[in-house]
């Protein structure tokens, strides 16, 4: 065994096909024989093999003649570079520097995923590869079935390796050998190409409201920062649409575009379509500006058209500022309902905010302190009286929170909120025009975290007692956030319970509970949080459905299951002394080696405060499960109970493997408060894996036999 550093005549092959202009400088050969002939020509015989800058080549012989000045290597030869490049050859002749010759029986495979047989194939100017007589497919080849699924027989293919693009000409797409289309000329990027310009995945969809049609997308990529999708879409019923969608990505943020533009007669209207905008920037002195807009032409063309299923849309534009001691953000927002229920007219849709907060610590009293100042309005495009109300608010707050921690392990912790606000009314009798509101908050709170640890397990025990008060204050004000109000374990031990600032929680009361957490040595866990809120007077601000109403509340339990064979559980439950359940909700995950589950179901009692005349009770499924190594089937259900019905489902069926991935859905929407009339749709797509469509099918890859 030699081991010889090879003259430069070999290294300019090498370099090529790993993309580099002919290097100068010396590859490492392995050989059995390495015969130098005077000056006429080296001879390296008997497992060759040769090393340059991440190449590595393989063949019985190689030998360069100075007479004929050509090099000639004898196969079969193997050459891989990196991960995306294999060539497989019979023989090969190449001139000197390599960038011109000949391979006969060759194959090329790259990224592992796209074969190219040639019976021969001519490299040229160190760039291009022309392959004759010529089968591209990324389906695996089994002597005893020669037939692949899909494969592109062409007379000829030009692989750019600069460009990394293939031009087929006199190309015929074969299924099962069945010749399909042909092509006079196709160009497609190879599978190493992240972004190309050309076409994209197609989709056949069938609805009972557009009939079948096609969607084509076309991929223009605009430099290495933007990219324009465009997709018609012709259907059998007559309609036609344009889909767009713009990406750019800029050196301080990026912008995103997405809308269509579409003609039907499903509606009255001869022109219909969505606009949806989106960007984010990084600005000087650690300013951020996001904004978000959304606009569409009619409640049903969302659904129409499978677009993203939003019944409220809302425009957004905001300025924001995050350090470590303070934070501002500005932002406004419109929105717009789509729910045939609602009246954009008396709905809030235009809101804006100015929020500025400035953390400190104080030096007297310790602990953590937070300034906070608020400007909030909202308009409603209605005038008239109560209905059409607008308001505005201006709210100045100081929040002040301490710890301790004592020798027995207990912790106690202590709150303060101190506020003045005032609002201006507008538009509602029911209120005052100017309305001034102050108050103190505050709570106490002890914890006593025990822990235990057995041979089995390790637990933690946390009895918890909570002490608030807030201020009597019997000065009413408009309620815009605080309608909605939840009952669990984040705000158990809270100092208001409402989610916004309208509505402040009043009286003395005492929250009593505790967390238990038992801890596996195989690595899932089990927790139980529980607990219930004591008053002094029965408070008038909750309703008995929020589970907060009366001088003692409902009982809270959370119960929390996670890692157990690779499930988790949430249940979170409202009821009372008699197990009379004002809510309940269970959420439910697993995920395991060829199946993933997702399971919700929620039950609340009527409540008119919140809007819900009727009593609450669906369900909702979201599955994916692999039938085979190849095969999987996925589907989502969401079911309510209270009218014995679906209201939206869809199942989907799937085969995959090197070459192709096959995927069909039927999907169900019925009639709801955003479309007037139940829609099914029927969808179907077809990938061939191997030309940078995003699907790696190696990990699927076949067996022959199988």
């Amino acid at each position: 065994m030699r081991i010889l550093r090879l003259l430069s005549a070999f290294l300019g092959f090498w370099a090529a096909q790993a993309g580099f202009a002919p290097a100068q400088t010396a590859a490492t050969l392995i050989a059995d024989r390495v015969t130098v002939d005077g000056k006429d020509g080296l001879l390296a015989e008997g497992n060759v093999e040769v090393f340059h800058r991440g190449v590595h080549l393989r063949a019985p012989r190689i030998a360069y003649d100075a007479a004929t000045d050509r090099l000639t290597i004898e196969g079969p030869i193997h050459l891989i570079e990196g991960e995306n490049f294999i060539l497989i050859a019979d023989m090969a002749e190449l001139s000197p520097d390599l960038t011109n010759g000949i391979l006969r029986g060759a194959r090329i495979v790259l990224d592992r995923q796209l074969q190219l047989a040639a019976a021969e194939i001519r490299r040229s100017d160190g760039r291009y590869l022309e392959l004759e007589k010529t089968v591209a497919s990324s389906c695996q080849v089994c002597v005893d079935d020669p037939v692949q699924l899909w494969q592109i027989m062409a007379s000829r293919i030009i692989h750019d390796q600069e460009e990394r693009q293939l031009y087929f000409h006199d190309a015929q797409f074969r299924v099962m050998g069945v010749p399909i289309a042909y092509l006079p000329r196709l160009r497609l990027p190879d599978p190493t190409v992240k972004r190309a310009t050309g076409f994209l995945i197609p989709r056949i969809r069938s609805t009972n409201r557009l009939g079948t049609g096609v969607q084509v997308p076309y991929f223009i990529t605009i430099g290495d920062s933007r990219d324009l999708t465009l997709t018609p879409y012709v259907t059998t019923t007559g309609s036609h649409t344009l889909f767009l969608r713009y990406r750019e990505a800029l050196r301080s943020g990026n912008l995103q575009f997405q809308g269509a533009l579409t003609r039907d007669d499903l509606t009255a209207d001869d022109w219909r379509g969505y606009l949806f905008a989106a960007g984010q920037f990084q600005l000087p002195r650690d300013f951020k500006l996001n904004f978000d807009f959304e606009q569409v032409s009619d409640i049903n063309y969302l659904v129409d058209y499978a677009l993203p299923q939003k019944d409220r849309l809302d425009s957004e534009i905001e300025l924001t500022r995050t350090r470590a001691d303070r934070y501002l953000s500005l932002n406004a927002i419109e929105y717009t309902s789509l729910r045939q229920t609602e009246n954009n007219d008396t709905l809030p849709t235009q809101v804006a905010n100015a929020v500025f907060i400035r953390r400190f610590n104080p030096a007297v009293a310790g602990g953590r302190a937070d300034f906070r100042l608020e400007a909030h309005a909202l308009e409603r495009t209605s005038s008239a009286d109560i209905v059409g109300r607008d308001v505005r608010r201006l709210r100045g707050e100081l929040n002040w929170s301490r710890g301790w921690a004592f020798g027995n392990g207990m912790v106690a912790g202590a709150d303060l909120r101190g506020f003045a606000e005032q609002y201006y009314v507008e538009q509602d009798s029911t209120f005052a025009s100017s309305i001034t509101r102050s108050g103190i908050l505050g709570a106490l709170q002890l914890r006593w975290p025990l822990e235990r640890t057995t041979p089995r397990a390790r637990h933690i025990v946390e009895p918890v007692i909570h002490l608030a008060w807030g201020p009597d204050n019997d000065q009413s004000v408009p309620n815009e956030d605080s309608v909605l109000v939840e009952f669990d374990e984040g705000n158990l031990f809270s100092l208001n319970r409402f989610a916004g600032t309208d509505r402040i929680e009043d009286g003395l009361r005492a929250s009593l509970g505790a967390n238990w957490t038992r801890f596996d040595p195989d690595g899932w866990s089990l927790g139980v949080t529980a607990g219930r809120v004591f008053r002094i007077d029965a408070p008038s601000q909750f309703t008995s459905a929020s589970g907060l109403g009366g001088r003692i509340s409902d009982w809270l339990v959370t119960t929390r299951l996670d890692g157990l064979g690779g499930t988790s559980l949430v249940n979170r439950a409202v009821f009372n002394d008699e197990f009379n359940f004002a809510k309940n909700e269970l959420q439910f995950g697993m995920e395991i080696e060829r199946a993933r589950l997702k399971a919700s179901y929620v039950w609340m009692e009527p409540d008119l405060a919140e809007g819900r005349p009727t009593d609450t009770s669906e369900l909702g499924l979201d599955a994916y499960v692999d039938l085979s190594r190849h095969w999987f089937a996925t589907g989502d259900v969401h079911y309510d109970f209270r009218t014995s019905r679906a209201s939206a489902s869809e199942i989907g069926l799937g085969y995959r493997n090197e070459c192709v991935t096959l995927d069909f859905s039927v999907s169900r929407r019925f009639a709801s408060s955003t479309n007037v009339e139940a829609t099914t749709d029927f969808g179907l797509s077809v990938v061939l894996n191997g030309f940078g469509q995003g699907n790696d099918g190696r990990r699927y890859r076949r067996s022959c036999g199988k």
